[in-house]
């Protein structure tokens, strides 16, 4: 196919970022939300990252894929990212439906990509970047599109270079030292086909790193797919693209790795979610919304400054709109909205904060926020969520994964409902 300059090949690009199944690794995170609508860092969603790293890049065609609890990722999409009447730009969603093709849910990855390609070759795209909307990262999708032109790549795949015990959990790709893929092995165990995967040591003096460090690249799922390549590769009925589409094209078309060696972290699990989060707030945090020149765009709220009323905090960050009273934080994210009543104390809590505010609660309920003299640590708590007074909540000494009345243990961490009620007095 031709090639063209990079500033015509962003305008021939489309982003496509796929929402993920029904996020029951996430669940109860996801039990009324699709996982991209996920609250993030006390303001943003999950969905926020991919959109502004395509927008940031100068990519501002942009479709989301999904089927699951869309409604919350509907109504946030279409108040947050719009556009003027003069431009091309758009950023919307595309759910699982009803057509004369068929009418069954998304299998996988590759097919939601096939369900809706129709759409995607209505316009004139000759490159396709195909992103997931549960990670969080800071990438300038140019460079990935400027190597792909570069080396004529057919495909480009992502990857990010891990140690050993890291890469048997992930795709692995081998690759020369052009970085061309001649081999994939999904979750490779045996220490002796890893020995055979390692980063080859030119390669790796190339990327600044020591020639006898042992890594590995690691699929990232993040794929850039030329117009007719892309076609090809869903001609059949395969599910997935990180199972089935890219090891079937290596042999068929060129296949090329990016290596990204910026954070990177994939939240699919309510443990990888709440660590992401915390590790905000640490001194040196491993992903910052500060960088500039990468800003995260999310929905604009206008919600008045935070009032704090002699609290003791230490690492927390605290979004618009809350009211802390005499409380105690250590290592907190608080969510925009949130109100905390006098002596309580957080320690290792995400609160995802509140959709709105009320005068006063309805009758016979809490009011939302935490109440008076609580004691919090370890645990999540979802929007909406009303606390009451001399509440007690902890993992210590719970099943890692079980569930209680108003809560559930997910990886060994408290997770409390979106619109949950915790009545006065109790022990969780």
């Amino acid at each position: 196919m031709a090639q063209f300059p990079l500033a015509l090949a962003l305008e021939k690009t489309l982003s496509i970022i796929m929402g993920g199944g029904a996020g029951t690794r996430l669940y109860p995170l996801t039990k009324e939300r699709a996982k991209p609508a996920v609250p993030l860092g006390g303001k943003y969603r999950l969905v926020d990252i991919p959109i502004s790293n395509c927008l940031n890049s100068g990519l501002r065609r942009i479709y989301i894929l999904t089927q699951f609890n869309s409604a919350s990722l509907h109504s946030h999409i279409n108040t947050t990212y719009k556009f003027d009447f003069f431009s091309r730009s758009f950023v919307e969603i595309l759910a699982a439906q009803q057509t004369p093709e068929g009418g069954h849910w998304y299998q996988g990855t590759a097919d939601a990509v096939r369900q809706n390609m129709r759409y995607f070759l209505d316009g004139p795209y000759e490159y396709f970047v195909i992103l997931s909307g549960d990670q969080l990262y800071s990438m300038d999708y140019r460079q990935v599109l400027a190597q792909h032109i570069e080396k004529g790549s057919d495909i480009t795949i992502a990857t990010i270079p891990v140690d050993r015990e890291a890469a048997k959990g992930f795709g692995i790709m081998e690759t020369d030292e052009d970085k061309r893929i001649v081999r994939f092995v999904e979750k490779p165990k045996d220490d002796l086909l890893l020995d055979t995967l390692k980063i080859p040591p030119m390669l790796l003096w190339s990327l600044g790193h020591n020639e006898e460090e042992e890594l590995f690249q690691a699929s990232m799922g993040i794929y850039i797919f030329n117009r007719k390549v892309l076609e090809e590769c869903l001609d059949n009925d395969f599910a997935d693209f990180g199972k089935n589409i890219i090891p079937s094209s290596i042999e068929r078309y060129r296949v090329n790795a990016y290596i990204f060696q910026g954070y990177w972290e994939d939240i699919g699990t309510i443990r990888s979610f709440f660590d992401a989060n915390l590790n905000l707030t640490d001194t040196n945090p491993s992903y910052s919304f500060f960088k500039q020149g990468s800003q995260v765009y999310t929905c604009p709220r206008f919600l008045p400054g935070s009032v704090i009323r002699q609290a003791n905090i230490s690492r927390a960050i605290l979004s618009e709109g809350c009211v802390i009273e005499s409380a105690t934080l250590e290592r907190c994210l608080i969510g925009i909205r949130s109100i905390i009543r006098p002596e309580s104390r957080l320690m290792n809590v995400i609160m995802m904060g509140a959709d709105y505010y009320e005068t006063e609660p309805p009758e016979g309920e809490l009011p939302i926020g935490i109440g008076r003299n609580c004691h919090i640590e370890n645990t999540i708590i979802d929007k909406n969520a009303r606390i009451g007074d001399n509440v007690v909540i902890s993992p210590t000494g719970k099943a890692p994964d079980s569930n209680g009345e108003g809560y559930y243990m997910r990886d060994g961490l408290v997770v409390i409902p979106k619109n949950s009620t915790i009545p006065s007095g109790t022990w969780i």
